[in-house]
């Protein structure tokens, strides 16, 4: 029978994929088969036919985990699928579905990684919460929290209440997210907080911010937002937003190295600022990632031959710039299976701060 692990976390966000991803690379050192399955997933994408949760896509990808993709990903919960639950109750048995797929998953294989969707009550609304579901499937579970002293342990000890009344054991905990300046008091206080809850912590990781920039290409897939001009690359980093509303000299000023410029269309001054910068002409020693023409607004034919002349990707929408600015900021940076720099630092973040010895100890 497969050795089993469940991955929750205390809130949306906080690492579970990152987690499992670095934890899979380091099980492949000691198990020959290892299966992967994420029983609810809230982000889905269409292969096969079948609707599949993105992190499961992500695992097969890139580890080649070889399992039939629906049963990777069982229940995807699309739009409306609440509300129809709540009005006419389910469409079929989920819990039945989950775990029939489990079985599938776990049969070939040596080890399975769960992964959850969310803190230990999400899915509740449904019946199958985190806990619920690792309940289904007896296995212990991971508990994920990020940053912090007395924040991470509160919400442990709450999504522990949830676990222990479902008759789930908490097989330990993982700090994610700790600031690299703040991480060796924190890493310190936190566990030693943690230990006199008797709970036994597997790890404490520091915040790696490089995993949180997006490129324009996932904030324009992220966003669903139109594509003007390519440009030279999508794939830059954008490390700062900047609103391009203002006077051009106070705006240039505040220009940084892989900045995004948000710039209502019309504002053809501004547009020919950010070329001229990308170009040479005017001297700013950084780089112009990409620009968004908001509101609608189409920029004069000139504008449009310097875009292209500087080789600037751009993006388009109707949208206000208070709206987009915010939607940009807010965006969750989702891992893809391209994005081998972020993942081999999540590789080797996971093996130095994670003691996966005591992790082996804790699965069911």
């Amino acid at each position: 029978m497969a050795k089993k692990i469940f991955i929750a976390a205390t809130q949306q966000n906080d690492g579970k994929t990152t987690v499992s991803l670095g934890l899979i690379a380091a099980f492949k050192k000691r198990f020959e088969r290892i299966g992967f399955i994420k029983p609810i997933g809230q982000r889905y994408l269409m292969e096969q036919g079948y609707k599949v949760d993105e992190d499961s896509i992500l695992i097969e990808k890139v580890f080649g985990i070889r399992c039939d993709i629906k049963d990777m990903s069982p229940v995807a919960i699309d739009k409306g699928f609440t509300e129809r639950f709540i009005e006419k109750g389910a469409d079929e048995d989920y819990a039945k579905l989950i775990k029939d797929s489990f079985d599938k998953v776990a049969k070939d294989n040596d080890l399975v990684i769960i992964e959850g969707t969310g803190h230990a009550g999400v899915g509740s609304v449904f019946n199958l919460s985190n806990a619920t579901v690792a309940h289904l499937l007896d296995a212990n579970v991971i508990l994920i929290s990020s940053g912090g002293v007395g924040k991470p342990i509160d919400e442990v000890m709450l999504n522990k209440a949830l676990l222990d009344r479902e008759g789930v054991r908490l097989a330990g905990v993982i700090v994610n997210k700790v600031l690299p300046e703040k991480y060796d008091k924190i890493s310190r206080i936190v566990k030693k907080g943690l230990e006199q809850k008797k709970l036994d912590v597997f790890g404490i990781l520091p915040h790696q911010k490089v995993l949180d920039i997006p490129t324009m290409r996932e904030i324009q897939e992220e966003l669903k937002i139109d594509i003007m001009f390519p440009g030279e690359s999508m794939d830059g980093p954008v490390e700062n937003v900047l609103i391009g509303a203002m006077n051009v000299k106070d705006a240039v000023r505040f220009l940084q190295n892989n900045s995004l410029m948000i710039i209502p269309g019309d504002r053809d001054d501004m547009i020919e600022a950010v070329c001229h910068i990308k170009t040479g002409k005017v001297k700013k020693s950084c780089n112009i990632s990409g620009v968004i023409l908001n509101g609608g607004l189409s920029p004069k034919k000139k504008s449009l031959e310097r875009f292209k002349k500087a080789n600037i990707p751009v993006l388009t929408t109707e949208e206000d710039t208070y709206s987009i600015a915010a939607r940009v900021n807010t965006m969750v940076v989702k891992l893809k299976p391209q994005d081998a720099g972020k993942i081999k630092i999540i590789v080797d973040m996971v093996e130095k701060y994670i003691d996966i010895d005591k992790v082996l100890k804790n699965l069911r």
